[in-house]
């Protein structure tokens, strides 16, 4: 029998051997991804004695033809009920009302930290010379910066009302041009320090070595800025028995965690020339945007990047594959499914399936040593052999 994923009273998850787990097909691609991923997941879960029961929930365009909405409130619900469910990717709607299904998923769920790991499979295509040196976790702010949606469009009676109340304080807010649009751009105390400490705990469960503060703060200094200056501040106050900040060690840690801090524009280009000097990174949402595509294209591209939505307060977690719907592609059996299944063992992971995780990755890293990829890599491998998602899913079952 089934059973739901449950908090435990200690803060840890409770997880049966046979979870219920709700997911998102996704649109576009989202039918050849999905079904190819949960085939390799449930041999990994069946190899290890364990099952999951399937829960289908509705969003995106499929929700939209068969309800009218895009995100039903049902599906919201089953997230909250059940704590973790993985999808596929979404269309982002054309018009007015919701703005991202992905985002709003996030704020209605308090899914505060966008968890992307970046590291390199060997054999994958890659732009960049030494690609292996890339292994680096990138802890998002996943519910402040701009993605809080706090804007004023140009000429509404909101962004008139906002435009005269900055005149009134002078100098240059009186300056800011009137047919402006505008946005707010919310950096908490509360929002920083759990983020933070969520990429803390991280490093120091997984004997990491660093974690980096990403910010703006040379310009934003009350919103960028800020974010780092609360990151030291906890490091302090909650973590100095196992990690210290750069300004209290000149960068001699010792056998602690380092905590250091970079800006945000040269961080973009040291990850590219320097990326063994990054470990674990906490950075603000828009920065960590940026940073994850960018990493994802050092490693293979964004179509075997994997991603997760997390609250680990709550225990709510969403896994999700990173890229777009590729509508174009849809129904090809064409795409590679590697997004959305890494984002299965990211989510193994998270349920303590430490087993069933890594056979999943070491059969994905033996069917790509045997060249037998789709698409997107056989292109640029020499000698590859190019198999449709269903079957480079089968090759991967095959090899665990």
């Amino acid at each position: 029998m089934a059973d739901k994923i449950t908090m435990g009273a200690d803060g840890a998850l409770a997880v049966s051997d046979h979870p219920i787990i709700p997911f998102i097909e996704g649109d576009g691609t989202g039918v050849d991804i999905w079904p190819a991923a949960k085939l390799v997941m449930d041999a990994a879960a069946a190899k290890h004695g364990k099952t999951i029961e399937w829960k289908e929930v509705l969003a995106g365009e499929k929700a939209y033809n068969e309800t009218g909405n895009w995100l039903p409130d049902e599906t919201v619900e089953t997230f909250k009920e059940y704590l973790i469910g993985i999808k596929g990717p979404l269309t982002t709607p054309i018009g007015g009302g919701i703005r991202s299904l992905n985002v709003a998923l996030r704020q209605l769920l308090d899914l505060y930290v966008c968890l992307r790991p970046i590291r390199y499979f060997a054999g994958v295509p890659s732009p960049v010379k030494r690609p292996e040196k890339v292994d680096m976790v990138i802890f998002r702010e996943n519910t402040e910066d701009i993605y809080a949606g706090l804007e004023f469009e140009e000429g509404t009676p909101e962004a008139k009302r906002l435009l005269e109340m900055l005149a009134s304080f002078g100098g240059k807010w009186a300056k800011i041009r009137p047919d402006s649009g505008l946005g707010l751009k919310p950096i908490s105390v509360t929002g920083s320090k759990r983020l933070v400490r969520a990429a803390l705990v991280y490093a120091r469960d997984h004997g990491r070595k660093s974690v980096t503060l990403v910010h703006k703060g040379n310009i934003q200094k009350f919103t960028e800025g800020a974010f780092a200056k609360w990151g030291y501040e906890l490091t302090r106050e909650e973590f100095s028995d196992v990690a210290v900040g750069w300004e209290d060690c000149g960068g001699q840690p010792g056998d602690k965690i380092l905590v250091k801090d970079n800006i945000a524009d040269i961080t973009l280009q040291q990850v590219l020339t320097r990326p063994e000097d990054f470990d674990v990174i906490a950075t603000t949402n828009l920065n960590g945007d940026y940073l994850s595509d960018a990493l994802a294209a050092q490693v293979g591209g964004i179509g075997i990047a994997p991603g997760a939505n997390i609250n680990y307060v709550t225990g709510h977690g969403i896994f999700e594959a990173t890229h777009g719907t590729a509508p174009k592609y849809a129904g090809q059996d064409k795409v590679n499914p590697g997004s959305v299944l890494l984002s299965g063992v990211m989510m193994f992971e998270y349920l303590g399936w430490l087993g069933a995780a890594e056979d999943v990755v070491r059969a994905l890293e033996a069917t790509i040593a045997d060249k037998i990829v789709t698409y997107d890599f056989a292109r640029q491998m020499e000698g590859a052999t190019e198999v449709k998602c269903s079957e480079f899913a089968s090759a991967i079952v095959e090899r665990l």
